[in-house]
């Protein structure tokens, strides 16, 4: 058994994960700001969106891969693993540029939710 799938999710989620902390390392330096966000609201944000990110990709990842584990069709494990790549990069676009409401970060967490719903129910039919 491989896990092909979901190391390919896996680690192009690890490559943005990575380019969201430069950022915030960057700005850090930008602010000259070590920790906390110095009420910079652009700082704050990128921590957002870093910890944002940080919250929901593991458990979606974990889903993904007991789909792959259970022999789930590789177009559903790619429908799913893009969906969450895709939804977690149009969340980051959003709420990067604002706090507020906008389609990309609207978007992005109906895909993020989408995606772990679907898996976890596709798990929990796994068990039948």
């Amino acid at each position: 058994m491989t896990i092909q799938y979901t190391a390919l999710y896996a680690g192009l989620l690890a490559l943005f994960y990575v380019a969201l902390s430069f950022r915030i390392i960057r700005m850090r330096l930008k602010f000259k700001i070590g920790i906390g966000h110095g009420e910079q609201n652009e700082l704050h944000r990128a921590i957002r969106v870093h910890a944002n990110f940080a919250e929901y990709v593991p458990l979606a990842l974990i889903l993904l891969v007991f789909l792959e584990i259970n022999q789930t069709a590789s177009w559903i494990l790619n429908v799913l693993g893009t969906a969450l790549l895709i939804g977690r990069v149009l969340h980051a676009m959003g709420l990067g540029k604002s706090a507020g409401t906008s389609a990309a970060r609207l978007l992005g967490g109906v895909l993020t939710y989408s995606m772990m719903l679907v898996a976890a129910v596709l798990n929990v039919l796994a068990v039948y």
